[in-house]
């Protein structure tokens, strides 16, 4: 007789275990993530980027190359670091290079960066910042220095026929500071920075 009593005890703990489990993680999780996508839209929704005419140009969470169809780069926008990931920016790929920074044809890929970035911008190679001819351990990194950013801004003004004043401005808006004012380094994204250049924004 105990041990039917033990049995049916066990059974009732577990069924209790099963109700609060269904209660907790199928319907109060479930619940608790359908609210924060209705508080936080944008971000449920990928934080898509349009353009002027509505169209989905991007999303401001993943990067993107800023070239024509023979890799170069696009002089009306500021570029993106370098991407890793799949065929560059690829989200179904995301990676980094996984090369150690003593690996010859990291070296030599860098160096080649540094080169044809100093070159398109007009400056010494000894003032390309580390993230322009590197890329992120994702690979998806929208962001860039703002260092990088300034480097370009010169360039994108005068293609877009603006004041360097008027772009600095854009790069500003688009400038986010250090998380919770300590971690991190100040950033610019570059898809939204582009963005806003193509609508006047």
């Amino acid at each position: 007789m105990s041990t039917v009593r033990a049995s049916l005890r066990t059974s009732a703990v577990a069924v209790r275990a099963m109700v609060v489990f269904t209660l907790v993680l199928g319907l109060g999780y479930t619940l608790l993530i359908t609210l924060v996508g209705i508080a936080l839209p944008a971000q449920a929704n990928g934080a898509l980027l349009r353009d002027a005419e509505g169209q989905v140009v991007g999303s401001s969470l993943i990067g993107q190359s800023f070239a024509d169809a023979d890799g170069e780069a696009l002089p009306q926008y500021f570029q993106s670091r370098p991407s890793a990931a799949g065929d560059g920016y690829d989200a179904a790929a995301s990676s980094g290079s996984n090369l150690g920074p003593n690996n010859a044809d990291l070296v030599a890929a860098i160096e080649e960066r540094r080169a044809a970035i100093a070159d398109r911008e007009g400056v010494d190679v000894a003032d390309v910042p580390a993230d322009a001819v590197t890329a992120s351990a994702s690979g998806l990194d929208p962001h860039i220095s703002p260092a990088y950013a300034e480097l370009q801004v010169a360039r994108v003004a005068a293609e877009r026929g603006l004041s360097a004043a008027e772009v600095r401005d854009l790069v500003a808006e688009h400038t986010a500071g250090r998380d919770l004012g300590y971690i991190g380094e100040p950033r610019v994204n570059v898809v939204e920075l582009n963005a806003a250049l193509d609508t006047g924004n």
